[in-house]
Formats: structure tokens, C-alpha cells, sequence
């Protein structure tokens, strides 16, 4: 406008730098700012303190159907307390697997925590209420923070790098009887490295510790037998974990004097 009517005044990027100088070079508009989440830490010593939950697609019939496949696993013991496969991800589907695998496990829900990531189910009001009616704790991971859900991520890959895992599911009744076979597998047959090689079931319900004496019972008759095939050194079995995390919480430096 200035050069319009015959006068120049400077140039732009010196009118920037005077803008700048007196902080005027800003966004004009509301903008919306978040507060930083929360890192979630979880820990449980114990089976039915703390679960985690997700979901999953599937691949359907013919390209863009899929399926939702719901799991429930117990970080402790890696047992799925509870699963489905659904045509469709929603709050109320959500909602009624956790309270099945509730009262299955003949829990009330206090002193349970349930992680998820922030899908819409998991942050639906239909599952808000429901934790909240039974005294569930409930935590969500950071965006795009895959590592604050690991268990969940952990069993899908599990599935999907099985060997009889289809590239596509015939239909709904297909996907959900190669997962109720999978997870019968997985739950009482499977030897999970994460559980010291006992199996998940084992692990809920309380048998492996006398597993684990049988174990180190055959182990002591075959270096008693042969003690040089084990070059003199007597063979230790993997220890069983004590204690499960989601993010170990960290410790402060005043913490670690007094300990």
C-alpha cells in the first residue's frame, strides 16, 4: 500500500525484523494446548491385579472387512482371562467382556487395575461407568507410546506369527473358532519364556511352583547320573518372575539412600 501511493518505507524482512523485536511474530490463533500425559506405572505381584487389554483387526472375506478380536491378558501370569471376536469395535462390546471376565475370575474389581491404549472403546463412557461402578482402577497409554502397553501388543504378535495364522478369515465363525483353539493352546499349553517356561494357566492358578520342584527334581537325577555332561556344574532352571511391570516406576535419588 505504502508503494502504491508512492512511498517505500523498508523492506519486508525488516519490517518482520521490527515485528520480531517487538514480539509481534506469533500465532494469532487459539491454539490448544495439552498438558503432557501421564506415564502410566503398573505393577502387579500377583495374578487379577492388574490387567491389559486391546484390540486387534483381522482380516475378513475380501479386501476392507475385517474383524475386531478383543483380548484380555494378566501381565503377571500372561493368562487371557478373556476374549471375542466382534464384526465391529464399540464400548458396549467392550463393556461386556470385561465384566464377563470379572465375574468369571470371581472377582469383585477392587484392587484390580485395566490398562488400555486410547482407542474409542477403551476411553468409552459405557466402560468408564462400568470400571467405575465395580471400583476398577483404570490407566491408558501415552499417544503413540506402543512400549506402555506391551503385554497386549506382546500376545497379538504371538497370534499373528502362529504358523496356522490364515492371511484371511472365511467369516466371523471362521476367526472366532481358530482363536478359541488358539487361546486354549496359548493359555494351558504354551511354555512362555517371559513366565520362567511354565504355562500361563499354570502361572494364574497356582501350579507352578510345584512344577517347578518336579522340574528341579529330573534335573538333579540327570547330574547325579552324568554330573561331567554338565561339566561338574549342577543345572539351574529359569527363576520365576515375582513381580510384573508396565513402565517400572523409577526411583528418586532420596529413595535409593535410604534404601
Amino acid at each position: 500500500m505504502a508503494l502504491d501511493s508512492g512511498t517505500y518505507v523498508a523492506s519486508i524482512s525488516t519490517m518482520y525484523r521490527v515485528l520480531s523485536d517487538l514480539a509481534e511474530v506469533r500465532e494469532r490463533r487459539r491454539v490448544a494446548t495439552h498438558p503432557a500425559r501421564i506415564r502410566p506405572e503398573l505393577v502387579a505381584r500377583g495374578p487379577n491385579e492388574v490387567w491389559s487389554w486391546g484390540i486387534s483387526k483381522l482380516r475378513g472375506t475380501a479386501k476392507g472387512v475385517y474383524y475386531d478380536l478383543y483380548v484380555i491378558i494378566d501381565i503377571w501370569s500372561r493368562y487371557v482371562v478373556g476374549w471375542m471376536v466382534a464384526p465391529a469395535e464399540t464400548g458396549e462390546a467392550a463393556r461386556d467382556l470385561i465384566g464377563a471376565a470379572i465375574a468369571t475370575q470371581n472377582i469383585t474389581g477392587a484392587g484390580l487395575s485395566i490398562h488400555a491404549d486410547r482407542g474409542t472403546s477403551m476411553t468409552s463412557k459405557p466402560v468408564a461407568v462400568l470400571l467405575a461402578e465395580l471400583g476398577v482402577t483404570k490407566t491408558h497409554s501415552r499417544p503413540h507410546t506402543s512400549n506402555d502397553n506391551p503385554y497386549s501388543e506382546a500376545a497379538f504378535k504371538t497370534l499373528k506369527y502362529c504358523p496356522a495364522f490364515p492371511d484371511r478369515f472365511g467369516s466371523i465363525e471362521d476367526a472366532r473358532a481358530f482363536c478359541a483353539e488358539f487361546f486354549e493352546y496359548y493359555n494351558h499349553t504354551h511354555r512362555h519364556r517371559g513366565i520362567a517356561l511354565h504355562t500361563p494357566a499354570s502361572m494364574h492358578y497356582g501350579t507352578a511352583t510345584e512344577v517347578q520342584a518336579a522340574r528341579a527334581q529330573v534335573l538333579e537325577a540327570a547330574y547325579a547320573a552324568n554330573p561331567r555332561r554338565f561339566c561338574n556344574r549342577r543345572p539351574r532352571l529359569p527363576k520365576m518372575p515375582t513381580v510384573a511391570w508396565i513402565n517400572q516406576p523409577t526411583v528418586s535419588n532420596d529413595s535409593q539412600k535410604k534404601s
